[in-house]
């Protein structure tokens, strides 16, 4: 079908709060930020607990762009490399 396709190419980004953090992975969760599928625009997701693409329960920041905090230091390793070939084709 024209204008569909099967990968996610947007995301929002959550932050893991400590007492929402997924206990799987708590040693990359102090600091980082993660994506999240965004199946509509992230401010009206924002605020809003949501599950990253890593299996991290986090809640939207709708204030930051995934393009640009996943390139950061303090993005989760594992988001930015399930994201990456989206992020690629994106542009």
């Amino acid at each position: 079908m024209p204008g569909t396709s099967g990968a996610v190419s947007t995301y929002a980004v959550g932050f893991a709060r400590p007492d929402r953090r997924s206990w799987a992975q708590p040693a990359d969760q102090a600091m980082s930020w993660h994506a999240v599928e965004a199946h509509r625009p992230a401010d009206e997701l924002d605020g809003e607990v949501e599950l990253a693409v890593c299996g991290a329960i986090v809640q939207i920041w709708g204030t930051q762009d995934w393009d640009r905090v996943g390139e950061g230091r303090s993005a989760c390793a594992e988001c930015r490399e399930r994201t990456a070939p989206a992020l690629r084709h994106a542009g």
